[in-house]
């Protein structure tokens, strides 16, 4: 009974064999079509008397990374249809049952009578997971690519096909619920440790054992169907479930601020699941599950975060007609801290790196940097000695720039002034010609200046990096006014090539986002000017969601950074381009008082060589005033760092700096943390509405200035009851 996307055979033991294989793609995933297999597969195995039970696994490289969420979003259109023909309770019943379809079907394979066994044999993640922890066995292959998980909180959503019930079941409830909450893909080792797999064993040996527990286990059933079942934890309400639940919920909102309702629902679904039979909890968590997955918080995200992202990363930006470029080898001339994460990136990504600088030990301490990262990659147990032998081995550390020579890419990452990024340029294209495609990491210096260097500047291109390298996601890809579509593609190429997520964006003062970071950082320099309390600053801006504080961001990109900033703009713009009273309290922190940020250990916080940072106690006498904090409105100091970032993002797209609405929600998501439940700066307009955001911009306007004023563009969607991503899905039908 093979089908379209499982091959099945029967071993004259009696036990069946279901390889997960869908035609032409990588990876499998749960679309329609699958579930339907699926379904019907379980049918076959329960009421085939001769099959025995069944073995689940994958015949690709790794098992699924999961439900396609395409699936989901369809499903939001289809209950929009539905209520239009048939109304609003009709579209809801009809939208529960095919929200709750794979939470069935993994409760029919579970209680079916008959023994299910995964053996998987690399990644598998959330509704694939859940698959798994539906059979009454699961087996891991001992392999550095086998990984499992339930991340479906990362795109504003929980495991809906039984995830929640089943984990808390298996583990102690403080570890579940961290579990669920955090969204990590776990080695097979760890979630032997914890319960979720019951073993691991060489790639070639998984299906071999897993098909040998079958024949020794046909009357296995699932623990929880077990009338002696008893909850790893005890029950809710029990001395025991009293230091657990009040404590969670707790966190839950330190963490969160009732931002994620996910979240929020993961906490109820566990709570007021291990108080019901399983059965029932599963109904539960089916309720809460068509709950979420109707929220405009999960619709942001899977857009976002999901849709966006894989097509960016695929190359969604990449011009048409181009080759494809052969990378092999880069040059990366500068070794400081930014050059040295990109040589990081680029050598654990397999490239050939020629690391420049000044002088030898620059180079070295630059390639210093890399070793450092991946020996605390092995000490955590994620590479061995050999990957970092072989790592270093790629990094050639030297200040002679005639080891350019063979390059296939430059990436120019030196000091972010306009004279030595010139002299760089010129030594390198002495060697490379101007053909080799030139790439600078500038965070503020407009490509087209520094093009003015090049060769050929239709071979010149802007690559932003975010600090650090290794950790951050996104890469700027900044096109200068003679930008050729060669230049583009090769940087997106190299992006791609050390896994980071690309934004294309137009060339001015800041690109895309520094504008909308530094508006952010500006607003918390106006508020401490006003004499908000510098604690309810950094707190209200978690409050809106952003994951840092903007006075501890500023400390860690630098404050006198920000000084610099400051007087290139009004050098270059006039003394109109700048907050004096923002100008003022920059200058007493860094010309007066030497607070440069966490790079001198001083800034907006102390942070003492042992022990934790505080706020400095000087701000307020630099602020020059204190207001009652019980005066303050608190959803106004939110919507102040949500307003203004979003504010700049619009100004953007109207002045064609960004061009694309997935590139600006994902960039500042990705680039600076902006507010994930949102889904990015112009999905917090597109979702509030246009009308609803220009009246509360022109509200805070008349309290705070003109910064908040809304911009003809923004003003014209409302009156046309237009959205951002309405707006691209025209222009891209035209």
């Amino acid at each position: 009974m093979t089908t379209p996307n499982f091959r099945f055979e029967v071993d004259a033991d009696g036990v069946a064999l279901i390889v997960w294989d869908m035609p032409g793609r990588s990876m499998n995933v749960l679309t329609p079509e699958a579930i339907e297999d699926l379904d019907g597969l379980i049918d076959k195995v329960a009421a085939d008397a001769a099959i025995q039970g069944a073995v689940v696994t994958s015949g690709k490289e790794t098992f699924s990374g999961g439900a396609d969420l395409t699936m989901l979003q369809g499903m939001a259109s289809e209950y929009a249809r539905v209520a239009k023909a048939e109304g609003e309770e009709k579209a809801m019943r009809v939208f529960f049952d095919r929200s709750r379809q794979l939470s069935l079907i993994y409760r029919k394979l579970e209680s079916c009578g008959k023994p299910f066994a995964a053996a998987i044999n690399g990644v598998c993640m959330g509704g694939a997971f859940e698959l798994a922890l539906a059979c009454h066995y699961r087996i891991v292959a001992d392999s550095d690519k086998a990984r499992v998980g339930l991340p479906e909180i990362k795109v504003g959503l929980f495991p809906g096909a039984g995830g929640t019930q089943r984990v808390a079941r298996l583990m102690p409830t403080p570890d579940a619920l961290q579990m669920l909450f955090r969204g990590d893909q776990l080695k097979p080792a760890a979630a032997k440790r914890m319960g979720l797999v019951h073993d691991v064993a060489p790639a070639g040996e998984i299906v071999a054992r897993a098909k040998a527990w079958v024949k020794a286990n046909l009357n296995a059933k699932a623990p929880w169907d077990d009338p002696k079942f008893k909850a790893p934890s005890g029950k809710v309400f029990s001395p025991a479930g009293m230091m657990i639940w009040p404590p969670a919920n707790a966190i839950l909102r330190r963490e969160t601020y009732d931002n994620y309702p996910a979240a929020k629902a993961i906490l109820a679904c566990v709570f007021e699941g291990l108080q019901l039979p399983i059965d029932l909890a599963l109904a539960v968590e089916s309720r809460y599950f068509a709950k979420i997955l109707r929220s405009k918080e999960a619709a942001a995200m899977i857009r976002s975060l999901f849709v966006s992202k894989g097509e960016l990363d695929k190359g969604a930006r990449r011009p048409a007609g181009v080759a494809p470029t052969n990378l092999r080898k880069v040059g990366i001339i500068g070794a400081g801290f930014m050059g040295a994460g990109v040589a990081y990136v680029a050598a654990s990504a397999g490239l050939e790196v020629v690391l420049i600088d000044r002088d030898q030990e620059a180079a070295d301490k630059g390639k210093a940097h890399s070793e450092k990262l991946i020996s605390n990659q092995i000490a955590k147990g994620r590479a061995k000695s050999a990957d970092r032998d072989a790592l270093l081995a790629r990094i050639h550390a030297t200040p002679d720039y005639a080891a350019l020579k063979g390059c296939d890419l430059v990436v120019e990452a030196v000091f972010e002034d306009r004279g030595v990024k010139n002299e760089a340029t010129k030594k390198a294209q002495a060697v490379v010609g101007g053909e080799v495609i030139f790439a600078s990491n500038t965070s503020t210096l407009p490509i087209a200046s520094l093009a003015e260097t090049a060769e050929k500047p239709e071979n010149f291109i802007g690559v932003h990096f975010f600090s650090p390298v290794d950790k951050m996601m996104l890469a700027e890809v900044i096109m200068g006014a003679k930008t050729g579509p060669r230049a583009l593609a090769t940087a997106l190429d190299f992006v791609r090539a050390i896994k980071k997520t690309p934004i294309v964006v137009n060339d001015c003062r800041g690109f895309f986002v520094n504008r909308c970071v530094t508006a952010y950082m500006v607003e918390a320099h106006k508020m401490l000017v006003e004499g908000v309390p510098p604690a309810m600053i950094e707190n209200a801006a978690r409050m809106a969601g952003m994951p840092v504080g903007p006075l501890a961001l500023n400390d860690e990109v630098g404050v006198d950074l920000s000084w610099k900033i400051l007087q290139a703009a009004k050098k270059d713009l006039g003394p109109q381009a700048v907050d004096p009273q923002q100008e003022a309290l920059i200058e007493a922190m860094v010309v007066r008082e030497q607070r440069f940020g966490r790079k001198n250990g001083k800034g907006f916080y102390d942070y003492p060589a042992s022990g934790t940072k505080s706020l400095w106690p000087g701000l307020a006498e630099i602020a020059g005033k204190a207001l009652d904090a019980d005066t303050i409105d608190v959803q106004e100091l939110k919507d102040r760092f949500l307003y203004t970032a979003a504010l700049e993002a619009a100004r953007c797209f109207e002045e064609g700096i960004v061009t694309d609405p997935r590139e600006a929600d994902l960039g500042s998501i990705l680039g600076f943390g902006f507010a994930p439940f949102t889904g990015g700066v112009l999905s917090l307009i597109d979702g509030l509405g246009a009308k609803a955001f220009v009246a509360r911009a022109e509200a805070l306007a008349a309290r705070h200035g003109p910064s908040f004023a809304p911009s003809e563009g923004l003003k014209a969607m409302a009156a046309n009851g237009e959205t951002f991503y309405g707006r691209a899905a025209k222009k891209a039908a035209a």
